[in-house]
């Protein structure tokens, strides 16, 4: 096989991609290791910035987003059994939307076989050769037989645990990477959500977050020791523990409902540098990670589709490679802002296992900061809604 741009994975970030190129005129082959079936069902971020809604409108994959989308207008912070509203618009004059990503897979994949480029579904990637050429080869294995899609450019968007960070020479990596004492215990719960908004609440227990996936269905977080097993959590435990940390002084009631879905999620931040090598080039998970608290791990992928896009419209339209040569350094401006929110949201909000009551204190004070002056709660607010896209 042979294209201008071969991707690997078929996430929302190679999806998108595509889809972009595919409306550029740029043909390109998506590699999926996985099945249909699972990439349409994995659980994974939910909050979109306005840019990430842009971008999908953009790339004329926003028609079910426009109708079911949630537009969420802030997020309310609890602790000390105060609850504070955050105020986007009145703050930034942006908004951010719920829409989950399996909902975005589902619209990228239907409108992929429907018009767009090859999109090879069970098609594992074995190794990536010559990316220093000007023609590098992906070799895979689909339908039970190896094969190979000669590329002029390569984009890895196979996430954390694909092959093609893997392919950089290690004299040219560099690797930045912290974990995290503690994890999320997630939940799918077949019930309305309580709340109109986000909430991120410092309970006395940890860390707890009521999201939510539709009008009916919520997603809830609680903060577990890192290890954990959710058999370990028994639904009436799960509530229970909620209940308690998003408890305030005050009228509201967290409401219960039949859990369909359980699942420990691991907390770390990781950026590799640089984005790219030869026509080689990272994009998404595969570059970088992100706790999940910022709410950016989705919206970092979808602004790296971005940059990477428009520097392909523009060899595609001129012939030069200027904006393809700045990508790297481009998106990691805009992924170590990130990486530096989402870091210091976990912090602030999360307890620590060893009970240190000095950083206790340090926690209140950043919260009692934020909810006490306009100009700290607006830089709370750019940075959730999203920066502004660099190029």
């Amino acid at each position: 096989m042979r294209t201008t741009v071969g991707i690997i994975g078929g996430g929302p970030a190679g999806l998108l991609l595509a889809r972009f190129l595919h409306r550029a005129g740029i043909d390109c082959v998506v590699l999926e290791a996985r099945t249909r079936a699972y990439v349409e069902r994995r659980q994974r971020a939910g909050m979109l910035e306005q840019g990430t809604v842009d971008a999908l409108r953009e790339a004329g994959a926003a028609e079910r987003l426009n109708a079911e989308g949630l537009v969420h207008q802030g997020i309310e912070l609890r602790f000390d059994r105060e609850r504070h509203h955050i105020d986007f618009p009145t703050l930034t004059g942006r908004t951010v939307t719920i829409y989950a990503q399996t909902e975005i897979v589902k619209d990228l994949v239907a409108l992929q076989l429907a018009d767009g480029p090859p999109l090879l579904f069970e098609a594992e990637a074995l190794g990536i050769e010559k990316p220093e050429s000007a023609s590098p080869v992906v070799r895979f294995l689909h339908e039970g037989r190896e094969q190979t899609l000669t590329c002029d450019w390569v984009v890895g968007a196979d996430g954390f645990h694909g092959i093609s960070r893997d392919t950089f020479p290690a004299a040219v990596s560099r690797t930045y990477e912290r974990g995290y004492p503690y994890s999320w215990l997630g939940i799918l719960a077949d019930v309305a959500p309580s709340c109109e908004e986000l909430i991120y609440a410092r309970g006395r227990g940890g860390f707890a977050l009521h999201s939510m996936r539709s009008p009916h269905v919520s997603r809830l977080y609680l903060q577990v020791p890192n290890d954990s097993d959710p058999e370990d959590w028994p639904d009436d435990r799960i509530w229970d523990e909620l209940a308690a940390r998003f408890a305030i002084d005050g009228d509201w009631t967290l409401d219960r409902g039949p859990i369909t879905a359980k699942s420990v999620t691991p907390m770390r931040s990781f950026v590799h540098e640089p984005m790219r090598h030869g026509r080689l080039l990272l994009a998404g998970d595969a570059a970088h990670i992100v706790p999940p608290t910022g709410a950016k791990g989705l919206n970092l992928a979808v602004s790296d589709v971005r940059v990477l896009a428009r520097a392909f419209a523009e060899l595609h339209r001129t012939g030069s490679e200027r904006l393809l040569d700045t990508y790297s350094d481009t998106c990691l401006e805009r992924v170590w802002q990130a990486t530096r929110f989402s870091y210091d949201m976990t912090k602030m909000l999360h307890a620590q296992p060893d009970g240190d009551a000095f950083e206790n204190r340090m926690q209140l004070a950043r919260l009692r900061r934020i909810t006490a002056s306009r100009h700290a709660a607006a830089e709370l607010a750019a940075n959730y809604t999203g920066l502004p896209l660099m190029t």
